[in-house]
């Protein structure tokens, strides 16, 4: 079973993460993103160990998870990401998309949508890249 593992930069500047739609509590946090994951993967793992012999809960038998970001965490954990010129490339004020990555301003649904819409794109077309040895 696939699910959400939301990852979120929290008020005092550290990272979580937890699964807001199951009933095992599954968390894990850091100073850094790769931190938060690391430490939600060890909670994974005790958590399916503490069933020794006993049979997971269905939510359990084989668990997946698809994280998903908040722009502060998304640039936390690809900091080689250049914020600005990605701003640029997507139609957003750079001074704004830094706010937003800071986590210092409110993004709407319509905005983060614009993002998300821009890093696809931006996926996709690096997938595509074919390189040649000169």
């Amino acid at each position: 079973m696939k699910t959400i593992a939301l990852i979120e930069k929290s008020p005092d500047g550290t990272y979580g993460i937890y699964t807001p739609d199951i009933d095992t509590t599954i968390i894990g946090s850091g100073e850094t993103v790769a931190e938060a994951k690391q430490d939600f993967e060890n909670s994974v793992a005790e958590i399916m160990a503490s069933y020794d012999g006993e049979e997971l809960p269905d939510e359990l038998k084989g668990i997946t998870f698809e994280y998903k970001f908040d722009l502060a965490s998304l640039f936390n954990y690809f900091d080689w990401i250049n914020i600005s010129k990605v701003a640029a490339r997507i139609g957003i004020n750079p001074s704004l998309m830094r706010q937003y990555a800071a986590g210092n301003t409110y993004i709407s649904e319509k905005q983060a949508a614009k993002i998300e819409r821009g890093l696809h794109e931006l996926g996709a077309e690096l997938t595509n890249i074919s390189l040649i040895c000169s």
